[in-house]
């Protein structure tokens, strides 16, 4: 059994959306107070809890790219796996890491680096999701008799009375809903998949961490992509290539206005991203951003800030969650970025996997290798990556 401090109360009225109290539960542990709160109330409930930890990137790596000084809080160190420990011993659980290096940097790193080499400005936590943590944490926990998983993601799962399917839904808290980078769930994880923390916020969340003297109770939350140490994109990718005995591809060239006036040079396309205000290398006498990248005339192109607007975009790779794909165009409430404000849209489901969304009002910075995510209110209907 389990030892925790005193949160039953609030373990029980935590909702579970598939299976019943007193299941083998896997938790996915990763060394900060979200997810270990997870562990700490479903053992409370009365699970056989398992945390698993996941050992995604080798921090030695790219030794250049070290921080000086305290760095900004990340996931996925070293340090997170030893907290991970201390929580499961803690809380008297089995605790195991398992290496899943080889996947992430084939499903991650390497798109997150061609993503950028190809003008686009990636998101890899939603690939991280995508694609390494959900199938293979649940054949693992297939593998030790689990019947699902448990993750310290805000958002909730439900299952439609009508159509039997199961739905991604917002988190009740929207400053910390994290819907947007789960998009890529399918109907089969979801059914094995709970979301104990999508009906509470981060503030009650630290109070039950508190309560159960959790040793990551005050953690702060990590802010940094997890592979990229010192924060910097641009150095990892030179650094990363460079470990790869490659180079950067000369993708240098001109910098034009959407006019066609050729204003500067620039030194590659990927130290760029569309909305871009800072750092362009030139001056202009008034606010100027980046509208496009073309990588094949390797040109970046400028633009006041209503050139940034675009009234529809092209979605690939398109995963219905909560529907089935519609035969006919859907109205939602479409996210191009994991801050923007949902914008109404009608969007057309299209061959190959693809999508297309026409806004009723154009939006700024609709950026290329980000998300689309289609909301139906609280509901997850869809999305895919932008082009």
């Amino acid at each position: 059994m389990c030892a925790v401090g005193n949160i039953a109360e609030i373990a029980a009225s935590v909702p579970v959306e598939s299976g019943a109290r007193g299941v083998v539960t896997v938790v996915a542990m990763s060394g900060g107070v979200d997810s270990s709160t997870v562990a700490a109330l479903l053992c409370q409930r009365g699970d056989a809890v398992v945390g698993l930890t996941m050992q995604l990137w080798d921090q030695r790596r790219l030794p250049g790219l070290r921080p000086v000084g305290a760095p900004r809080q990340r996931c996925c160190s070293l340090d997170d796996a030893l907290d991970a420990r201390r929580v499961a011993q803690h809380l008297g659980i089995p605790h195991y890491v398992v290496n899943y290096e080889e996947r992430f940097e084939e499903k991650v790193v390497k798109p997150f680096v061609a993503s950028y080499l190809a003008g686009e400005t990636p998101v890899p936590c939603a690939l991280c999701n995508n694609h390494v943590k959900f199938d293979p944490l649940l054949t693992t926990a297939r593998q030790i008799g689990a019947e699902r998983l448990a993750t310290g993601h805000y958002a909730r799962i439900a299952r439609d009375a009508e159509t039997g399917r199961m739905m991604l839904l917002r988190a009740a808290d929207e400053t910390k809903d994290q819907s947007y980078f789960l998009f890529g769930l399918t109907q089969e994880q979801m059914a094995r998949t709970v979301f104990p923390l999508g009906e509470l916020g981060k503030q009650r969340v630290r109070e039950l961490a508190r309560e159960a003297a959790l040793p990551v109770a005050e953690k702060p939350d990590s802010q940094e992509i997890c592979f990229v140490s010192a924060g910097h994109y641009v150095q990892f990718i030179e650094s990363y290539l460079a470990e790869r005995g490659e180079s950067a591809p000369d993708d240098q060239g001109e910098i034009v206005t959407t006019s066609g006036e050729v204003i500067g040079r620039h030194q590659g396309l990927h130290r760029f991203t569309v909305g871009q205000r800072k750092g362009l290398g030139f001056a202009a006498g008034r606010p100027m951003y980046v509208v496009a990248l073309e990588p094949k005339t390797k040109r970046v192109i400028v633009g006041e800030d209503g050139e940034l607007r675009r009234a529809t975009c092209d979605v690939r790779d398109v995963n219905w969650v909560s529907i089935a794909e519609p035969a006919q165009p859907v109205r939602a409430a479409v996210k191009v970025r994991h801050r923007h404000e949902p914008a109404p849209a009608t969007v057309e489901s299209l061959a190959a996997g693809g999508a297309r969304v026409s806004f009723d009002e154009p939006q700024r910075a609709v950026t290329p290798g980000q998300a689309a995510v289609f909301y139906d209110g609280d509901t997850v209907l869809g999305g895919g990556t932008i082009i």
